[in-house]
């Protein structure tokens, strides 16, 4: 239902762009023919627009609905080809009225008399809409006769997405010690957090994704700590939270008989089920469990009834939602995470082969037992589910490589594990409807593949995924998207930079299954994995193609694909690039990236609804200049291709909001010159919207031009010579949005004036180059300075030591001195850089010493000493940093340290 109504607001927006233009407005006042062609488009556009504004009124309404109402589903996927169908005409229609194509719009009616084929190609567009316009009607009249839409579907957002009675607190519970594997660790220490000497009533709380075994978990614990409570409960939340109905089943757990009988809770009001349970609480030592909390109004709504009578009473509630988890205080908060391997495979082992001696896998059977569990990638309710369905298959290689090769299938179809989908599905079901495209959008990918964060926004901001909220740009609010995903434990971070901001992440294995079998039902995406047959009939708007390819684009329809990905290598041996692509002419997304293709297409600029072109690491030399059509284009990623050079045109992409050119010259980064950037033509500050340039070659021009891209976030510039300095300094102080800049000299002896430099947001910074000794006084570090996080100093060439004038850098938490230095001695005072996590320090010839005194880099996590000839003596001070992990040591040989892997004091030390 998602994708449906994310498809009809998509078209209405169009249909009211497409209202407005002037060229409508104007049509009514030129000639008859055109004049009645326009009226009949514009009738017939709001006509459309108001039975879609119906039908999207009518999917808001339903929040969720039943998937097994195959009537609805179908109807819907009816609603989607539609939406999508008339996005296409609306598109269509704009390209034709626009700019683009005859030369702007007041050459437009000229354009009519002139060439038949615009008015042909108007009349045409007409034709297709009102062709839509009847299989709207009779969509309207179809669901009227056929689909029956119960009263539990149509609700607001808080009701339940499976009012059923199970529940992950009821099904996925066990006593048995099968499933009790991998839990000992957790239990102890929620078992220590209930017992603390802590007299004061303390919220706990449990959190991880659905299916990771909180209920089993904290039942285990439940049961075995109650009856040092003088009264307990444990009951569900779930997503159709009434409180009224909590505080109710909070009394009936408290209560014994007796008291049930004498109080009478089904016609009390919220107010008289407070004071109950408020007096039943009163002066006792209390432990209540609250399962499966979805927002913090669950616990919030009532917390006023549990008092605090300093007995020790502990309140613990699960959830699978991080800003749950916050209500409780850091110490508080226990985070499961998915099982290591070796238990895994014993909780696996134990249910797939229940019946064997010893629960051994058969020999035959130990691939394919081996790639499920992995797949189940350490979530316990996978294993234990996949296990019980395996252990009564037949023990054949065929049987259990059929069950790999289909899990999605599997996922899907299997009644056996409704428990499982049903705990998968209820985390997808209650995502806001704008996260559930997104995170479909992410099965798109390989598996196991790590979504760098940049990357995965601007695709949804092409996709059309993110909406405009107030005066945030699209780039926030869609982090704001990835943000609420990764705290409902619907992706996996797997790293972070170094002052915590989210830098990878992951889809697990088996939501990816789950997300998969979501998109092949619902005609959000076709994943090709070689496998896979298509016919004309499908509906295929998103086509990411895993391997084999090569033939695969032939057999999709041209008019429906939106989105084309590749990660299949061998497809540079097909048309496909020459002159298949071409043939989709409403793409959206076209990601080539890490292929080894060497040209584009010189017509791709006939794809004018092209929002994101990605040849990210391929062997493209040029871009045609037919690119300068792309007038839609809001991302060109150009990164690590052989382009030097961008055509003149580039500057007419007045939508261009990203753009990626960087070359690499030389593999090792020890050269200045390591990369290189672009060349951009003259014009360039004609990119108004553009918020990063990564990278460009300096020279007069260009540099100050730059200070007309006020929206600039992210910029890089090589090759910048000192008498370009000063301009430079003036255009970046305009840029008053730049948070990234990486500025690199011609040379390692040029000078670069930056003193005048100030830029307020700056948190990441890197400086190569030669610089004046008092640069490090300038406003960028004393005034500028309080928001840098992140620091790179490179053939800097400083006699003084850097250390005392960036030691009020209170936020810096990476700092990286590379030839930056030429003096003997380094010393890190008590004090300094508070929230410096990683040091390195890399190619100084003369530096012979480094100290490092108490209480100097109290958070230091990590330390790169490279290359640094003089240094032998092993940095005095450094057993100080409590913190301190791991120390990596390359062509550096302290006295007394052979060549190895050492533990020393409490940390590693390593030598390479």
């Amino acid at each position: 239902m998602a994708e449906a109504a994310a498809a009809i607001l998509t078209a209405l927006q169009l249909l009211g762009q497409a209202l407005a233009t002037e060229i409508v407005k104007e049509a009514h006042s030129h000639a008859s023919e055109i004049s009645s062609t326009f009226s009949n488009l514009e009738l017939r556009m709001k006509k459309i627009k108001s039975e879609l504004q119906v039908m999207q009124s009518f999917l808001d309404q339903m929040e969720t609905y039943d998937q097994s109402n195959k009537a609805m589903m179908t109807w819907l996927g009816e609603v989607q080809m539609v939406a999508d169908a008339i996005k296409g005409i609306v598109d269509e229609f704009k390209h034709l009225v626009g700019t683009k194509k005859f030369g702007g719009k007041r050459f437009f009616f000229k354009s009519l008399f002139k060439e038949p084929t615009a008015l042909v190609a108007l009349k045409k567009i007409a034709e297709r809409l009102a062709c839509e316009e009847d299989r709207l009607e009779h969509l309207g009249k179809t669901k009227e006769r056929w689909v029956t839409v119960t009263r539990a579907e149509v609700g607001s957002s808080t009701n339940d997405v499976n009012q059923r009675p199970v529940r992950e607190a009821v099904y996925f519970y066990s006593t048995d010690e099968l499933d009790l594997v991998g839990i000992d660790e957790n239990k102890e220490k929620l078992t220590n957090l209930i017992n603390s000497k802590e007299s004061h009533l303390s919220l706990i709380s449990v959190w991880g994704m659905g299916g990771i075994g909180k209920t089993t978990l904290v039942t285990s614990v439940f049961n075995g700590e109650r009856e040092h409570f003088s009264c307990n409960a444990q009951i569900c939340i779930s997503q159709n939270y009434k409180a009224e109905q909590v505080l109710r089943n909070l009394i009936c757990e408290i209560c014994n008989s007796e008291q049930r009988n004498k109080i009478k809770t089904d016609h009390m009001e919220l107010r008289g089920l407070k004071e109950t349970l408020r007096g039943l609480l009163r002066q006792r030592k209390y432990l209540i469990v609250l399962d499966d909390a979805w927002d913090q109004n669950s616990y919030q709504g009532i917390r006023d009834v549990f008092a605090d009578s300093n007995q020790g009473s502990r309140i613990i509630i699960t959830t699978r939602n991080a800003d749950v988890a916050c209500l409780a205080k850091e110490s508080n908060r226990l985070e499961l995470k998915p099982l290591p391997v070796g238990e895994s495979w014993k909780i696996f082992s134990r249910r797939a082969f229940q019946f064997e001696r010893n629960h051994v896998c058969p020999p035959p059977l130990e691939k394919w037992a081996k790639n499920i569990v992995t797949k189940c990638n350490g979530l316990p309710l996978a294993l234990v589910s996949l296990g019980s369905i395996l252990s009564s298959c037949a023990k054949t290689e065929s049987e259990w490589k059929r069950v790999h090769d289909e899990l999605s299938c599997v996922l899907q179809n299997n009644l056996n594990l409704d428990q499982l989908r049903s705990v998968l599905i209820l985390s997808f079901n209650y995502l806001p409807k704008h996260l559930k495209n997104c995170f479909l959008y992410c099965c798109m990918f390989p598996e196991d593949y790590l979504f760098a964060r940049k990357k995965l926004i601007r695709l949804w901001i092409a996709e059309e995924f993110v909406e405009q909220r107030g005066a945030s740009t699209l780039e926030e609010t869609a982090e704001g998207y990835l943000s609420e995903l990764i705290n409902r434990s619907m992706l996996q971070v797997v790293k972070k930079n170094s002052f915590g901001r989210v830098k990878r992440c992951r889809m697990h294995d088996t939501l990816r299954e789950l997300a998969t079998s979501l998109c092949m039902k619902n005609n959000f995406c076709l994943l090709y994995e070689g496998r896979e047959s298509i016919n004309r009939d499908m509906h295929v708007r998103r086509l990411s193609i895993i391997k084999s390819g090569n033939k695969i684009c032939y057999q999709v329809p041209p008019q429906q694909l939106r989105t084309l990905m590749s990660f299949d290598h061998s497809i540079v041996q097909s048309p496909l690039v020459a002159t298949e692509i071409l043939k989709f002419t409403y793409l959206t997304v076209l990601s080539l990236e890490n292929l080894s293709i060497e040209s584009v297409p010189d017509k791709i600029g006939n794809l004018f609804n092209l929002h994101y072109l990605g040849l990210r690491n391929t062997k493209v030399k040029l871009l045609p200049n037919s690119i300068e059509k792309l007038h839609n284009l809001k991302t060109l990623d150009l990164m690590g291709s052989e382009i030097r050079k961008l055509p003149d045109g580039i500057v007419k992409l007045k939508k261009l909001r990203h753009l990626f050119a960087e070359t690499l010259i030389y593999s090792t980064c020890n050269l200045l010159r390591s990369r290189s950037g672009i060349y951009i033509p003259n014009g360039i500050f004609y990119l108004k919207d553009l918020q990063t340039l990564k990278a460009v070659e300096s020279n007069s021009t260009v540099v100050k031009e730059l200070g007309n891209l006020t929206q600039l976030r992210s910029f890089r510039i090589w090759n910048v010579k000192e008498n370009e300095s000063t301009e430079l300094c003036r255009s970046l102080s305009k840029m008053s949005f730049l948070s990234y800049l990486a500025i690199n000299a011609s040379h390692q002896h040029e000078l670069l004036q930056l003193r005048d430099l100030n830029l307020p947001r700056i948190q990441k910074l890197v400086l190569h180059a030669r610089l004046n000794e008092n640069m490090l006084k300038s406003p960028l570090f004393q005034i500028s300075g309080e928001g840098i996080q992140e620091l790179w100093l490179g053939w800097s060439q400083l006699q003084r030591d850097p250390l005392p004038a960036l030691s009020h850098l209170k936020n810096l938490t990476f700092l990286a001195l590379r030839k930056a230095y030429e003096g003997q001695k380094l010393v890190f005072k008590a004090g300094w850089f508070p929230k410096l996590k990683i040091l390195v320090l890399s190619q100084m010839p003369n530096l012979i010493q480094v100290e490092m005194e108490q209480y100097t880099m109290v958070s230091l996590e990590n330390i790169l000493f490279r290359e640094l000839n003089q240094l032998v003596k092993f940095p005095k001070g450094i057993e100080c940093l409590f913190n301190l992990k791991c120390m990596i040591c390359k062509d550096v040989y302290f006295e007394g340290f052979a060549k190895g892997t050492y533990k020393k004091y409490h940390f590693i030390c390593q030598v390479v």
